[in-house]
C-alpha cells in the first residue's frame, strides 16, 4: 500500500537516528569511565613528580595525543619553572640534548598570558607562535589547559598531534578540562603530603641528638627515615660521656611509624640519659629500671634497645653492653675481619619487666670499628635476614678504611634492606696504638 511505502524510510531514518544516538551515548559512557580511570590512576600516586607525570600520561591516553606536558609556573606567575614532558622517542630526546626546556614564550606563554582553554589548528599560524628551537618536533595541532590548585594556576597541561591525525574537538577539550580539575586536587593532596613528610622528618630530626666529644674515641652516626610515605618513626641513636670516663653508647626502636612513635621513642631516650647518670650500675641494671619505669608511668608501645659502655681497659678499651631484644653490634678489626658480637639477646622493653637481663664484655683492639644499628638497615621483605646481615658485614669491610662519618655514609647509600623502615647507625672507633 502507498502509505506503508512512505513510512518505511521514515522508520528507518528515525531507527539510523535512534542507532546513532545509542554510539554517542556509548561513546560517552566509554570516554567518562576513561576520565574516571584517569582519576583514579593520579589520586594513587602520593609523590608529587609521579602526580604530575601521570597527569601528563592519562591526558595523553585520553584523547590520544603523541605529545604531552605539564609546565608548573614559578611564583611570579609569568614563567615556566619545570616542564614535564612525555612522548618523545629516544631519538627526538637526543636531537633536543643541550636545549633548555621552554620557559613559556609563543603559544605556550599565551595559555599563561590567558588562561583559558586553547585550541589550535596549526601551531605555526597562531599569532603567539615563536617557532620551535632546533631540533624540536614539528608539531601542528595544541590543545591547551590551565591547572589551577586553590583557585590559583598551578601550571598548564599541554598536548600536541592526535595518533589520528585530527584536530583536537570540542570533546577533547571537555574531557581535558574535567581531568586538569582532579588533577588540581591530585597536586593539592602531594604537596600537602610533602610538607608533612618534611615537617614529620624535621620533628624526627631535632629528637636525635648532636655526638658529644669523646675523644679519643671516634663517633659518627646517620639517620635516614624510610621510603614509603610516612618517614617517621621510632628509631634513635644516643652517646654519652660519663663521669666515669666510660662512653655510653645507645641504639633503639620504638615499634611503629607514625608520631606516637617518635613521641615514645624521645621519652624513652630522656629516661635512659637520666638513669646513667643517676645509676653506677651495669647496663643490664639500667635497662631493667627504664622498663620499669616505662610500664609505671608510660603507655609506650614494645621497644628493643642495646645499651653499651665503652670503658677503658689499661692502654685499650671494652665493650660492656646489655640488649633488649635488639640486633647484635658488629666488629669490624683493623685487618678487616667483621664479626657480629652475639649474646643473649634478652626481651624488648614492655614485654615482661621481671625477666632477668644479662650483661656482656668485649675486648675491642686498636683501631677497631664497633657499627650499633637498627633492623631498618638489614630487613628485606624477600630476603632472609642472615642474608642481610651477611651483606653488610661485607659492605663494612668493604668500607672500613673511610674515615668515620663517610663509612655510616656509605653503609647508609648501600644498604640491604628494602627502605621500608627508618634507619639509624652509630659507628665507634677506637684510636690506634
Amino acid at each position: 500500500m502507498p502509505g506503508d511505502k512512505e513510512e518505511k524510510p521514515r522508520l528507518e531514518a528515525e531507527l539510523d537516528q535512534t542507532t546513532e544516538q545509542l554510539h554517542a551515548l556509548s561513546a560517552a559512557k566509554d570516554r567518562l569511565q576513561a576520565l574516571l580511570d584517569a582519576v583514579l590512576a593520579i589520586s594513587r600516586e602520593v609523590e608529587l613528580p609521579a602526580v604530575l607525570h601521570r597527569i601528563v600520561t592519562t591526558a595523553m591516553d585520553l584523547v590520544g595525543a603523541r605529545y604531552g606536558a605539564l609546565g608548573v609556573l614559578d611564583e611570579s606567575g609569568a614563567y615556566l619553572e619545570q616542564f614535564i614532558a612525555a612522548g618523545l622517542s629516544e631519538q627526538e630526546r637526543a636531537d633536543l640534548a643541550g636545549i633548555d626546556f621552554p620557559r613559556g614564550r609563543g603559544v605556550l606563554g599565551h595559555l599563561i598570558r590567558h588562561p583559558e582553554p586553547l585550541r589550535a589548528d596549526d601551531i605555526p599560524s597562531h599569532p603567539s607562535s615563536a617557532g620551535f628551537p632546533p631540533g624540536h618536533p614539528h608539531l601542528h595541532t595544541l590543545l591547551g589547559v590551565a591547572i589551577s590548585v586553590r583557585g590559583e594556576i598551578y601550571g598548564d597541561l599541554y598536548l600536541s598531534e592526535r595518533r589520528d591525525g585530527q584536530s583536537f574537538d570540542d570533546d577533547d577539550e571537555n574531557i581535558v578540562v574535567a581531568l586538569a580539575g582532579a588533577a588540581g586536587l591530585a597536586i593539592e593532596s602531594a604537596r600537602l603530603l610533602e610538607q608533612v613528610r618534611a615537617a614529620s622528618e624535621h620533628f624526627q630530626r631535632l629528637l636525635l641528638p648532636a655526638l658529644p666529644d669523646v675523644r679519643p674515641l671516634d663517633a659518627a652516626a646517620i639517620y635516614r627515615p624510610a621510603a614509603e610515605p610516612n618517614p617517621v618513626g621510632g628509631d634513635w641513636y644516643d652517646a654519652i660521656r660519663l663521669p666515669d670516663g666510660a662512653v655510653a653508647v645507645i641504639i633503639g626502636d620504638v615499634v611503629g611509624h607514625d608520631l606516637h612513635a617518635a613521641a615514645a621513642m624521645a621519652s624513652t631516650r630522656n629516661m635512659l640519659r637520666a638513669l646513667l647518670f643517676d645509676r653506677r650500675t651495669p647496663p643490664s641494671a639500667v635497662l631493667a629500671q627504664l622498663d620499669r619505669t616505662l610500664e609505671a608511668i608510660t603507655d609506650n608501645p614494645v621497644t628493643t634497645t642495646s645499651l653499651t659502655r665503652v670503658e677503658p681497659d689499661g692502654p685499650a678499651w671494652r665493650l660492656h653492653w646489655s640488649t633488649a631484644g635488639h640486633l647484635p653490634p658488629l666488629l669490624v678489626t683493623p685487618d678487616r675481619q667483621a664479626r657480629y658480637l652475639l649474646a643473649e639477646p634478652g626481651l624488648p622493653l614492655g614485654v615482661d619487666t621481671g625477666w632477668p637481663r644479662t650483661d656482656h664484655t668485649h675486648p675491642l683492639p686498636p683501631g677497631a670499628t664497633v657499627v650499633f644499628f637498627t633492623d631498618g638497615l638489614v630487613e628485606h621483605r624477600d630476603h632472609p635476614i642472615d642474608q642481610s646481615l651477611h651483606e653488610l658485614a661485607e659492605l663494612a669491610t668493604a668500607h672500613a678504611a673511610l674515615p668515620l662519618q663517610e663509612f655510616v655514609q656509605a653503609l647508609a647509600d648501600h644498604h640491604p634492606s628494602d627502605g621500608h623502615d627508618d634507619m639509624a647507625i652509630l659507628a665507634l672507633r677506637t684510636p690506634h696504638v
